[in-house]
């Protein structure tokens, strides 16, 4: 098994779009354990979701009953049997978790888990939640709304990570696990047809070249027509236009296990404007009736995402116990994307940006696999640069005031430096009792560079190449240097009675680097140091945040019951969440003359926070064979109950509005229930499935707004798939979000007022009052297809 954990964790993909892209569907782990329930094996659909279920949530292998921490694994089989296509639909069965497409793109993603997250994926600015492709961590939001292919299984883990992975994450972390090459030639083509013109096809292969080399490549296609449609431009809104490729080489001749994998990925989809939520303060524009629908004028520049990256992982046992572990990864990624944060026609506010990113990464781990001793030993180097660059179109604010073609450009470079110690161990001090101690001494060093500066004339020639704007100032003109550095501890103590029950307490320590933010306005500084004298020393102070902290305490039962046909998971857990960044964007009157002519983004330690909660999954073989040999019906669920309150809340003022202040993208409730029933028909078996899920009221942002925040809502999934006995082929039906749900995913506010109901409005930044919401799929309908060969 040993061997199996070494080939598996080395895997590493490491596509942006295209992760899954790997290996045909049904390659399988073939020294997994079988699952039993009395004389009989559970059905593949029970074995891989119950607590018997491996994985490698702590670097080795272990059944998910073992591991004392929070974690939900859904397989590769169980995503594609429902039609899931995209990593923001995962979050529809895992408890305290958002995942959504970040507002005005279509490929970044904000992902939070138990309240710890990351809004805004400007340069600067570190993920609250870690996203990992077979060990290796993506540093960046672009490009990251991974679509799920050829999977193996991913792993939701909830909590302070840091002592096991190679990044310190403070939220949690997702891992992506893919499907190995299988040993025999194969190739797999899966389509996909569906609702506004949906056409999606895949093709992977592979073949051994010798006893110990295989080669394998992935290629697809993947389109969709727009929810939606720019009335102005007369283009297509939430549209879908990916291309991508990727290759892989394993080398395995035993004790030396050796993956070379690189991808590419571009996407060309439309750009991705919001809707209006109340009419134009300056136009009177009113609001659209299709929540998909915009009015959005910002074409200066064209919306692309092009990513491509490689990696080389090495394995090696040096002894029957020992394994030495070598991953290496690189990425690059570059965005341009038409943000109309007014989503009108008139420039009032339109930011044209462009994202360039790029990281190098090298992890070293040692593992140990005794008989009473187990864990592993690390060492983790990342070198990264994000680079942003925008401008801020106010050209209704610049005719008003005298400035025509007033913008307000800012250039972010932010280079970032790691590197970090860790280890984690395991001992059982009985057959029954065992303790894990864990800890991660970290290095960051932030570097930034900010440039803002004024223009007049319209559009700087970053994003038009004949533009004849002027600069009329600078405002920013800032360049510092900062380290950040923690010990984070991590312990925990299990009690396994029998080997199908776990109780567990765990203790784990979160840590989030500091920075500068990128859209800080040096100019804006006050001083800070009460000299008379506002100097580099307040630029400083005023640019920087400072690292936040997690401790996390958590008290947990697993366990597999009735002959594991009923898996269950409880979890309670108290977290103390201090130093909270809060990062944020306001309209700056630079003249005094009453009108915001530009904006700076500020960003505070204002906060410290008590997150609290209760988690609650599971799963249950219900009955079987009660439909012919082999038919059988499951059931699953899960619950997140979650208490996330702010103690302290520092506003602008220096006041304490902690009790005016909430959770952004954190929902009180959230759950849902699902079903999968197998009936055995025509050499194969029909699976119908059914999953509701439900998310309580959730803010898009601290400061509560009834336009934007989203109320409670469920959404209802359903699926029929037939799959042939031989795996030859399969094919299904599936229908998302059945009863055409509207809700808010995400959105701009730059206006005061409104609340109570009548009040007037009054734009903050802009005069047509930018209060704007993107929004979640609707309704929709697909087939899925697959042969394998």
């Amino acid at each position: 098994m040993k061997k199996t954990f070494v080939k598996r964790a080395a895997l590493f993909s490491g596509c942006a779009g295209l992760a899954m892209l790997a290996a045909p569907a049904f390659a399988q782990d073939s020294d997994a354990p079988d699952t039993q329930a009395g004389d009989e094996t559970i059905p593949p659909t029970m074995e891989t979701q119950g607590q018997g279920m491996i994985v490698t949530a702590r670097r080795r292998e272990e059944r998910l009953v073992d591991v004392p921490l929070s974690i939900t694994a859904i397989t590769g089989e169980a995503l594609e049997q429902q039609g899931v296509l995209e990593i923001t639909q995962v979050a529809q069965q895992v408890p305290n978790i958002t995942l959504e497409v970040s507002r005005g793109t279509n490929t970044t993603l904000t992902a939070f888990i138990r309240g710890v997250g990351q809004q805004d994926p400007v340069a600067g600015f570190e993920a609250g939640v870690g996203l990992y492709i077979d060990d290796v961590y993506l540093n960046r939001p672009q490009a990251a709304v991974l679509d799920v292919y050829d999977v193996e299984r991913i792993e939701v883990l909830r909590g302070p990570q840091g002592t096991l992975y190679g990044r310190n994450t403070i939220g949690g972390a997702i891992k992506y696990v893919t499907a190995a090459l299988p040993d025999d030639t194969s190739l797999s083509i899966r389509g996909t047809y569906g609702s506004f013109d949906q056409a999606d096809l895949i093709i992977s292969g592979s073949t051994p070249i010798t006893d110990t080399l295989k080669i394998g490549a992935s290629g697809a296609r993947l389109s969709r027509g727009g929810f939606g449609d720019n009335l102005n431009l007369g283009t297509e809104n939430y549209n879908k236009d990916v291309w991508a490729a990727r290759g892989t080489l394993e080398f395995d001749n035993g004790p030396v296990f050796v993956r070379l994998s690189g991808d590419y990925i571009i996407d060309e989809s439309e750009a991705r404007q919001g809707s209006r939520l109340i009419p134009g303060l300056l136009s009177g524009a009113p609001v659209l009736d299709d929540v998909f629908d915009t009015r959005a004028g910002l074409n200066i520049v064209e919306q692309e995402v092009e990513a491509y990256g490689g990696a080389l992982n090495i394995a090696i046992e040096l002894t029957d116990r020992v394994t030495l572990k070598s991953i290496t990864g690189y990425r690059e990624d570059k965005s341009t994307t038409p943000i109309d944060f007014d989503s009108l026609p008139a420039a009032d506010l339109d930011v044209p940006a462009i994202y360039e990113n790029d990281q190098f990464s090298q992890e070293l781990q040692l593992l140990y696999e005794g008989d009473r001793l187990s864990g592993v030993l690390g060492f983790y180097y990342l070198d990264a640069d994000a680079f942003t660059a925008f401008d801020v179109a106010l050209f209704t604010t610049g005719d008003l005031i005298g400035l025509p073609g007033l913008n307000a450009q800012t250039l972010g470079d932010v280079g970032t430096e790691t590197w970090s110690v860790f280890g984690d161990f395991t001992f059982d001090i009985t057959d029954t009792l065992s303790v894990s101690l864990g800890g991660r001494y970290t290095n960051d060093q932030r570097t930034s560079r900010v440039l803002r500066t004024t223009f007049i004339g319209g559009f700087s020639d970053l994003f038009d190449p004949n533009s004849a704007a002027i600069p009329i100032a600078v405002t920013s003109d800032f360049e510092g240097s900062e380290t950040f550095e923690d010990f984070n501890p991590r312990a925990s103590i299990s009690y396994q009675p029998t080997p199908d029950h776990n109780f567990y307490f765990t203790f784990s320590q979160g840590f989030k680097g500091g920075g500068f933010d990128p859209r800080g306005q040096t100019t804006a500084a006050p001083d800070l140091d009460g000299d008379g004298d506002v100097d580099f020393d307040d630029q400083f102070e005023f640019l920087r945040f400072e690292p936040e902290t997690v401790d996390s305490y958590e008290l947990g039962w697993k366990a597999s019951l009735l002959d594991n046909r009923l898996n269950i998971a409880i979890a309670g857990f108290l977290g103390s969440y201090d130093d909270v960044q809060i990062p944020g964007s306001v309209g700056l009157d630079t003249n005094g003359d009453g009108v915001n002519d530009s904006f700076i983004g500020i960003t505070s330690n204002a906060a410290s926070a008590d997150v609290n909660g209760i988690e609650f999954e599971g799963n249950a073989l219900v009955g079987r064979d009660f439909a012919g040999e082999g038919s059988r019906l499951n059931v699953n669920w899960s619950l997140g109950i979650l208490d996330a309150e702010f103690n302290t809340f520092i506003d602008a003022f220096g006041n304490d509005v902690a009790d005016e202040r909430v959770f952004q993208n954190t929902p009180d409730i959230t759950g849902h229930m699902g079903f999968v029933l197998g009936i055995p028909a025509a050499d194969g078996i029909i699976d119908f499935l059914g999953n509701a899920s439900l998310r309580s009221d959730a803010s898009q942002f601290e400061v509560p707004n009834p336009f934007l925040d989203q109320d409670g809502f469920v959404l209802v999934d359903a699926s029929i798939v037939y799959t042939a006995d031989s795996g030859r082929f399969s094919i299904g039906a599936h229908g998302k979000n059945l009863f055409d749900k509207e809700y808010i995913v995400a959105g701009y506010n730059f206006v005061a007022g409104g609340t109570p109901p009548g009040t007037p409005f009054v734009p903050t930044l802009g005069l047509e009052g930018t209060l704007t919401g993107f929004y979640g799929d609707p309704r929709r309908f697909y087939v899925t297809a697959e042969v394998n060969f």
